[in-house]
């Protein structure tokens, strides 16, 4: 049965702060103009992918790209030691794997599969092929690789000045952004059930001290867990821990 998806909600900031975030949508192959997207994958070959299961490893040959029709898929890398870090959650409209298809180098993150999930699967060679055809496709990339490194800037400055506070309120706003549904003034659940190892992963953090973080904000009423989702009571509070 499908699981159906919730209302996104859009960012608003004060103005003279900066909400240190992953741009989230900012997919190069996704993010094309017109009808390009379309077109470009107008006869990829559908796939099937089960929940737990890996689309590509990290270092892995890269010879395409999905992109996402139905499910969920989380991005992650492994360090030398074993411990995991969650890049980025994509659903349905997002494009994975696109950097080594148009670079040809191996993957640079591993992918797998949250829920059960639906792609289209377009070759390296078939991209290549369509951007000869369409050459306006490199134009949009360039413009796109530039906006790409001036937010990777804002990232960098991000490991420097914000506190473990700021990195989970960076979280926990990021799958706002994803799953976040309003349903009360001011009070937005996160309409997916997500583990603390999960959350710890994606802040970067050990789970120790994501747990008393998350403590101190039920404790002032910032943030709750009604039946095992997360709901934000206060919003401002994320925000304002969140920025540089």
């Amino acid at each position: 049965m499908k699981t159906a998806r919730p209302r996104l909600r859009n960012n608003a900031f004060g103005q003279g702060s900066i909400l240190v975030r992953r741009p989230r949508n900012l997919r190069l192959l996704s993010e094309l103009p017109a009808d390009l997207p379309t077109k470009l994958f107008a006869r990829a070959k559908l796939v099937r992918l089960a929940a737990g299961k890996i689309l590509c490893r990290a270092s892995a040959p890269g010879d395409g790209c999905y992109r996402i029709e139905d499910g969920l898929l989380k991005v992650t890398m492994v360090s030398s030691s074993g411990a995991e870090r969650i890049l980025e959650f994509f659903g349905p409209g997002a494009i994975v794997g696109e950097l080594s298809t148009i670079d040809g180098l191996p993957r640079s993150a591993t992918v797998v599969a949250v829920r059960d999930a639906t792609l289209s699967w377009l070759s390296r060679a078939e991209f290549e092929a369509f951007a000869e055809e369409y050459p306006e496709v490199y134009k949009s990339l360039v413009k796109l690789l530039a906006h790409r490194l001036r937010c990777t800037d804002t990232v960098v400055a991000a490991s420097s000045f914000l506190s473990l506070k700021g990195w989970v309120a960076r979280t926990m706003l990021e799958l706002v952004d994803h799953f976040g549904q309003e349903v009360a003034p001011s009070r937005i659940v996160i309409r997916q059930k997500i583990g603390q190892n999960d959350l710890a992963a994606m802040a970067g953090i050990a789970r120790e001290n994501l747990t008393r973080v998350l403590n101190d904000w039920q404790r002032h009423k910032i943030l709750s867990r009604p039946s095992g989702y997360y709901c934000l009571e206060d919003k401002r509070q994320l925000e304002h821990q969140a920025k540089l």
